[in-house]
């Protein structure tokens, strides 16, 4: 039985996105063992997974650490590794190609290039059509990467959700990454007054903060669904998602979620990317964008919410 590895290290929605092709690359290596390197994060969620054997933890410490780029080397040579599938695609895992995997067949963004093609205008591409591209090239069937499975990861919240609404909700996530403060909405605590007011309080709006988000959550009035004080975990959020009756959102992870569970629902975008382009948009799941995020206004926010709630 030989070993395949897949390479994802976050962040939460790219490892959400990612599934389809984790399922693909599992069928067509049904009699191996797939393992998937990644961070600690996404461990637990991750150890979940019906289309991995396992989970290996990347530290991602800086490169300058040989020792633990060392330690790194010699915990994966002990499964001698045949395939390398390279869903990261980053400078990092480039690096670990050169150095620490060298002597596995490799399937990554550059493996697959044409000769007259770059990686910066491959990149240009939408996410999703080019992770079918390398699939593809590396002789994978794909028949999930559109439409990832995520049921594996629901789990029960009856507790969770009876303890913040008995009415169907909708769900917001209003916040970002520190490091991307231009993908940030800041009229999210207008919308949902103006939510309130709309349906006179028929939804519940809820907002699941992760962690360092607590504090900022409080100042919405929303509910904010914790469990004993903290966030709650990957699973639970995920099938948050999947209850809720619409979802709001920045350009975040659950935003991917909710586009992958074909949620109604609505991500909003500024100029730092496009939902084309990190393939996020569907029949239910829409999009509005514009050149600046706080050029959209609350009122276009709300026409698009009435156009699939009562």
């Amino acid at each position: 039985m030989s070993n395949i590895l897949i390479i994802k290290h976050g962040s939460f929605g790219d490892i959400i996105q990612a599934n389809g092709a984790i399922e693909d690359i599992k069928n067509f290596y049904k009699d191996s063992k797939v393992l998937l390197l990644t961070t600690s994060p996404y461990t637990e969620l991750m150890s979940q997974c019906p289309y991995i054997n396992g989970v290996i933890i990347d530290k991602r410490l800086p490169r300058w650490n040989l020792f633990y780029l060392s330690a790194l080397k010699k915990l994966l040579a002990r499964y001698n590794f045949t395939h390398v599938f390279d869903l990261q695609n980053s400078s990092r895992t480039k690096f670990y190609k050169k150095y620490i995997l060298k002597n596995s067949i490799w399937s990554s963004t550059e493996t697959i290039l044409k000769n007259d093609q770059s990686k910066s205008d491959f990149d240009k591409e939408p996410v999703l059509e080019r992770m079918e591209i390398q699939l593809k090239k590396s002789g994978i069937n794909t028949k999930n990467i559109h439409k990832p499975n995520l049921s594996w990861a629901f789990v029960d919240i009856n507790r969770v959700v009876k303890q913040h609404t008995i009415n169907d909700y909708i769900l917001i996530f209003p916040f970002c990454s520190k490091k991307h403060k231009n993908k940030k909405w800041p009229l999210f605590k207008k919308l949902v007054k103006e939510i309130k007011q709309t349906y006179n309080n028929k939804y519940s709006v809820l907002i699941a903060p992760g962690p360092g988000e607590i504090k900022e959550a409080n100042t919405f009035n929303a509910k904010v669904v914790l469990e004993n004080e903290k966030p709650i975990n990957l699973n639970k959020l995920i099938t948050l998602i999947n209850n809720a009756k619409y979802i709001i959102s920045n350009d975040t992870g659950p935003a991917h979620v909710s586009s992958h569970l074909n949620k109604k629902g609505l991500v909003l975008f500024g100029s730092h990317t496009s939902p084309e382009k990190v393939s996020i948009e569907n029949e239910n799941f829409r999009a509005i964008k514009a050149l600046k995020i706080s050029d959209i206004k609350v009122i276009n926010v709300i026409k698009e919410v009435k156009k699939y709630l009562d």
